[in-house]
């Protein structure tokens, strides 16, 4: 299903919500294209005169009677003198002929959708009739059931701005199980799968012909638990959904009321068994929380590691050993940073502009609490996957350290940090991160590294596939920069 909004958006005479109605119409329709067992057609005028089609919907419960899509072309001219009728009757108009082509016939009907007195659209229903069968009790009464919600449409009573539109997996459809009811809420038919979802709850006899908030009432065991807006649903008073849960199964139910000119007169109700569904979303969640709480326990392990080297610095008489130590301690710190933020999301995926915001500047006054060093970030870092933030939260804290031993070298002096994201040459989206200091700058001859550096160029090529570069930075000091690529497929190759 497409929409061509452009039309309505040029629209000067439409009122406050009517394309909003229009766009809720659109949401919803497959639910009359199922019950109606045909193909719809969403129209609005033009200037000059014709008619171009906005939507268009194929049922599911039947085979469609158009293959190719039309949305954004105009109107056959044999089908608009029917549309323009029902555009200035604001009533349903019905062909008055059968349309035969060379593989169907069809039954055409134009249904004017009006809202504060104003036709606001055309939709035409498109039914196959070249099956001669007799159509059956289910046949029938979702053609009524659909009639009366596209009647509805012409009194600007359906679609309702009340109607939840929120995403939620297992919303019913038609094929899933339709209830209609009467004004009592008295079950007047319930297709087949209706039928089983109540018997899996535990109903085992008929429904029609009993009210069906009475049924619900005696399924539920703990009514503690029930849903406030179930009583509405279940007696189809308002258009709202709910879910019931009994004998370990869970089921989905949304109410649609039916109403003419004076008053409600029926209700059409849609069911969905969803156990399945619900079972596997208490499976994520239940693994979401098994994987915080992994974090959560190596984050203490971590701690533990640290203080256990804590302790050992402390016994240390050399203060080569001491320092080095210290620098163990520092980059198990790091790690167990990232697993703390990690253990209280409920993705993979970490917001390193926080967790960098505080080892930044942690890492700058651990690596020589005697200077006075100021920092400064620029850019965003966003969101990345947890198996990229460790290795580049080492990265930086060790950068950053380098830069305030040897760079600063007990001196004043600043150190920045930024991030940038851009795309690359091929749509790939590269993270830029720089760290520079403005210190006495880069050696004039080459030294060996040490254990730091050497951790960052390992981290940088094999973890973070990226590549680093360091340079003299403009006025001064040194600048280190490192790119690399987000997408897991760049990574990965």
């Amino acid at each position: 299903m497409a929409i061509f909004t452009d039309p309505i958006k040029d629209h000067a005479d439409f009122g406050p919500g009517d394309a909003e109605w229009l766009h809720l119409l659109v949401g919803d329709w497959q639910l009359v294209a199922d019950l109606a067992f045909s193909d719809l057609a969403l129209w609005f005028p033009v200037p000059d005169g014709s008619y171009v089609a906005l939507a268009h919907a194929r049922p599911s419960t039947s085979h469609t009677v158009f293959h190719s899509d039309f949305v954004g072309e105009r109107i056959r001219a044999d089908l608009q003198p029917l549309v323009d009728r029902a555009w200035t009757s604001q009533v349903i108009e019905r062909s008055p002929e059968t349309n035969w082509t060379a593989e169907t016939a069809m039954r055409v009907e134009a249904i004017p959708f009006v809202r504060n007195g104003r036709t606001l659209a055309v939709v035409t229903s498109h039914m196959d009739l070249s099956s001669s069968r007799m159509p059956s009790r289910l046949e029938l009464t979702y053609r009524q059931c659909a009639y009366d919600l596209l009647r509805m449409g012409t009194l600007g009573l359906w679609p309702d701005f009340a109607t939840p539109t929120g995403s939620r997996r297992g919303a019913p459809r038609v094929g899933d199980g339709l209830i209609r009811m009467d004004a009592d809420g008295i079950v007047q038919y319930a297709s087949p799968n209706g039928v089983s979802a109540f018997r899996r709850l535990g109903e085992m006899e008929s429904l029609e012909g009993r009210a069906l908030a009475e049924i619900t009432t005696a399924l539920l065991k703990d009514r503690r638990m029930v849903d406030e807006t179930l009583p509405l649903v279940v007696t189809g008073r308002m258009p709202w959904r709910t879910e019931i849960e009994s004998r370990g199964v869970s089921l989905s139910l949304r109410a649609i009321p039916l109403r003419d000119e004076k008053e409600r007169f029926g209700a059409l109700v849609l069911c969905r068994d969803v156990s399945e569904l619900r079972r596997r979303e208490m499976e994520l969640v239940s693994k979401d929380a098994t994987i915080r709480e992994i974090h959560h326990r190596v984050k203490n392990n971590l701690q533990t590691v640290a203080a256990l080297l804590r302790m050992q610095s402390r016994r240390m008489e050399s203060e080569e050993g001491k320092q080095g130590l210290a620098q163990a301690m520092r980059r198990v710190a790091t790690i167990a940073l990232v697993h703390e933020t990690l253990s209280q999301g409920l993705t993979q995926n970490v917001n390193f502009d926080e967790l960098i915001d505080r080892q930044f500047r942690l890492a700058a006054e651990v690596a020589s609490p005697t200077q006075e060093v100021s920092t400064e970030k620029e850019g965003s870092f966003g969101e990345l996957p947890s198996d990229f933030a460790t290795p580049l939260a080492l990265v930086i804290n060790e950068l950053v350290t380098n830069a305030v031993e040897h760079g600063l070298s007990d001196r004043k002096g600043t150190v920045w940090l930024s991030a940038a994201r851009q795309r690359g040459a091929y749509a790939e989206e590269i993270l830029t991160v720089t760290v520079a200091d403005d210190g006495a700058g880069l050696p004039p001859e080459p030294r060996r590294e040490g254990l730091g550096l050497q951790i960052v160029r390992t981290l940088v090529q094999s973890e973070l596939d990226g590549t680093i570069e360091w340079s003299a930075r403009p006025g001064g000091g040194t600048e280190v920069r490192i790119e690399m690529g987000l997408d897991n497929e760049s990574r990965r190759s």
